[in-house]
């Protein structure tokens, strides 16, 4: 299994990113909102991931980027539980979006039903296993 998070797993670009909020679809598991969009890229990744925290809701840019940095960090532990075996090339967005702070142990049980939530929705047939999804 993959944990790495590097710079070409980030997303970037303007370009995707307009395109990610205007073409692209979300999933909601509260505090979480995934916008996803399926793309081609470039560089051969299969996926590319952003994350993002409302100035209006966190007035401290201390706060957003604690957030932020616990988001990636769920992110980074969960995605090759989930996205091993796709074959499919996602733009991701992964919003925050309650004005409480949260806990690591918060954000990963809301990034894995989020993960669940998606792939059920991408991929209705195929469920994701409880071996996969079990806390270790």
């Amino acid at each position: 299994m993959n944990f790495n998070y590097s710079k070409k797993d980030k997303l970037k670009s303007k370009k995707l990113i307009e395109q990610l909020f205007t073409e692209g679809k979300a999933v909601t598991a509260y505090p979480l909102r995934l916008v996803y969009l399926k793309t081609k890229f470039e560089d051969d990744s299969q996926l590319k991931t952003g994350v993002s925290v409302s100035k209006r809701l966190h007035k401290t840019a201390v706060s957003r980027n604690q957030i932020k940095r616990l988001l990636r960090e769920a992110y980074r532990l969960n995605k090759p539980l989930y996205f091993n075996n796709s074959s499919v090339s996602y733009a991701f967005m992964i919003l925050y979006l309650s004005k409480d702070g949260t806990t690591f142990d918060k954000l990963d049980q809301s990034i894995k039903s989020l993960f669940k939530k998606f792939l059920v929705k991408t991929e209705p047939f195929i469920e994701p296993t409880d071996a996969n999804t079990s806390d270790k």
